[in-house]
C-alpha cells in the first residue's frame, strides 16, 4: 500500500469596524478599506441590500452612488444596488441565491472584487453563501443593520440558507473580508428587532461572562427606552465575545461541540414550527428559558440564578413560552414534535449529541443527553410562567 500525506495551515484575518454614517461623504472608512487592498484599482464591488433597509433608508442607494463617485480611482460600483427580500424569506428561496450568482457572473465579479451585503442576518447569510460558492469564494463585506446581526450572526464565519425544512441545511464556513457595524441603521428598527438581538447577548453572557450578564441586568431600562449608547456597548461586548470564541475554539465546527448555540436547538425547531413567525432572537429567548429551566431541574443551576434569567427575559419583553413547545411533545415520531429538534441538532453537527447547559451564570457545561421527561416538565413550568405574566398584564 502507498500513501501521500499532506498537512497545512491557513491563517484567516478580518476586522469588525464600528462607525456611524458609513456612506456619508466625510466618512473615510469604506474608502480606506478598499484603498488598503493593494491590488489593481479601481476595485469593483456589487451591492445587495435588504428591502427593509431600503424602505427605512430611502436615500441609501443615492448615498452609495455619490460616495463611489467621490473615489473613482479606488472603487467602481458595477451596477445599481440589488434589492432582495429581508427576513427569513431571504434564506428560504433557492431562486435568490441563483439570482445573486447570476449578477456576480454578469458583472464579472472576480476573487479580487467585492460583494457588499447590507441588511439583517438572514440577508447576510444568503448573500454570503452565494459569494462563498462563486469562483470558490469572492470577497464579502458585511454591513449588518440589526442588533442581532451586528452582535452575533454578522461577525461570524458562517453563511447559509434553509432547505428541506431545516435551518441552514446548506452553507459554508467562509470568513468575510470585513464587517462594518453602522449604528445609524439601528435607529429605524422596530421594537421587536431592537429587542431581538439582546437575547444573543444574554446567551453569550450566560455561558462566558457573568459580569456582562450583570451589566445587561443593570442596563435593562436603558434598552427599553432605546438608549443607543447602551445598545452600542452591548453590541460591542457581544461581538467581542463571539469573535474571541471563533479564534480560540473550533471556528469551522469540525467537532460536535457548538457552545455559542446555547438555547438554539429548541430555537431552530421553533422557528421552523412557527414558519418563522418568530424572529430568531425571540426563538432564542425561549430556547434559553427552556435550557436554563432544564439546568435548574437537573440540579445544575441554583433556583436564584434560574429566576434571574427568567426575570431578565421577562423584563425585556420576551415571551418564555410558545404553544408550539407543547404541541405534539408526546409524539416523538411526529416531525412537529419539539424534541425532534435534538436529533436534528445532532445531525447538523454530526457525531455525538452535544448540548450546552449552564451550571452557574457565566459558566457553561456540555452534556451529551437530555432527559425527555425533564424537558417536558421544563415546558410545563414555562407555560405556567407565561400564564402568570398574562394574568398580571390583564390585571393592569
Amino acid at each position: 500500500m502507498k500513501s501521500i500525506q499532506q498537512e497545512f495551515a491557513v491563517s484567516f484575518r478580518y476586522e469588525t469596524f464600528f462607525t456611524e454614517g458609513l456612506f456619508k461623504s466625510d466618512n473615510p472608512l469604506f474608502k480606506n478599506l478598499l484603498e488598503n487592498d493593494h491590488g489593481l484599482g479601481p476595485h469593483k464591488f456589487l451591492v445587495v441590500i435588504d428591502n427593509g433597509v431600503v424602505n427605512h433608508h430611502p436615500n441609501l442607494q443615492t448615498q452609495i452612488l455619490a460616495y463611489t463617485q467621490q473615489y473613482p480611482e479606488i472603487m467602481r460600483l458595477v451596477t445599481a444596488p440589488i434589492i432582495v427580500p429581508g427576513g427569513e424569506d431571504a434564506k428560504n428561496s433557492a431562486n435568490l441565491v441563483e439570482y445573486i450568482l447570476k449578477e456576480i457572473d454578469e458583472c464579472s465579479i472576480c476573487r479580487h472584487s467585492y460583494v457588499v451585503a447590507i441588511g439583517g442576518g438572514a440577508v447576510l447569510d444568503m448573500v454570503g453563501y452565494a459569494a462563498a460558492i462563486a469562483h470558490r469564494g469572492v470577497r464579502l463585506i458585511r454591513i449588518p443593520t440589526t442588533v442581532l446581526a451586528q452582535n452575533d450572526s454578522g461577525v461570524g464565519v458562517k453563511n447559509g440558507v434553509n432547505a428541506f425544512s431545516k435551518k441552514n441545511f446548506l452553507g459554508t464556513f467562509k470568513p468575510p473580508y470585513a464587517v462594518i457595524n453602522d449604528a445609524d441603521f439601528l435607529h429605524t428598527l422596530d421594537s421587536r428587532d431592537w429587542r431581538s438581538g439582546i437575547s444573543e447577548a444574554i446567551k453569550v453572557a450566560l455561558i462566558k461572562d457573568a459580569a456582562f450578564f450583570e451589566e445587561i441586568e443593570q442596563n435593562t431600562e436603558k434598552y427599553l427606552i432605546r438608549d443607543i449608547e447602551a445598545m452600542n456597548e452591548l453590541i460591542f461586548r457581544c461581538a467581542e465575545l463571539h469573535m474571541d470564541h471563533i479564534a480560540g475554539g473550533d471556528p469551522f465546527e469540525l467537532g460536535s461541540s457548538r457552545p455559542l448555540d446555547f438555547g438554539h436547538w429548541a430555537a431552530h425547531k421553533l422557528e421552523s414550527l412557527t414558519r418563522y413567525a418568530l424572529r430568531h432572537g425571540e426563538a432564542v429567548a425561549i430556547g434559553i428559558a427552556l435550557d436554563v429551566t432544564y439546568s435548574y431541574l437537573k440540579g445544575l443551576l441554583s433556583e436564584n440564578e434560574w429566576q434571574r434569567v427568567i426575570n431578565l427575559l421577562d423584563h425585556l419583553g420576551f415571551d418564555v413560552y410558545h404553544h408550539k413547545l407543547s404541541e405534539n411533545i408526546d409524539d416523538f415520531e411526529n416531525p412537529a414534535c419539539l424534541l425532534r429538534g435534538l436529533e436534528e441538532f445532532r445531525e447538523h453537527l454530526g457525531g455525538q449529541l452535544t448540548i450546552m447547559l449552564i451550571e452557574r451564570i457565566g459558566h457553561g457545561l456540555e452534556v451529551h443527553e437530555m432527559d425527555h421527561k425533564l424537558l417536558k416538565k421544563s415546558v410545563e413550568i414555562l407555560f405556567q410562567k407565561q400564564q402568570e405574566k398574562v394574568t398580571v398584564d390583564e390585571g393592569l
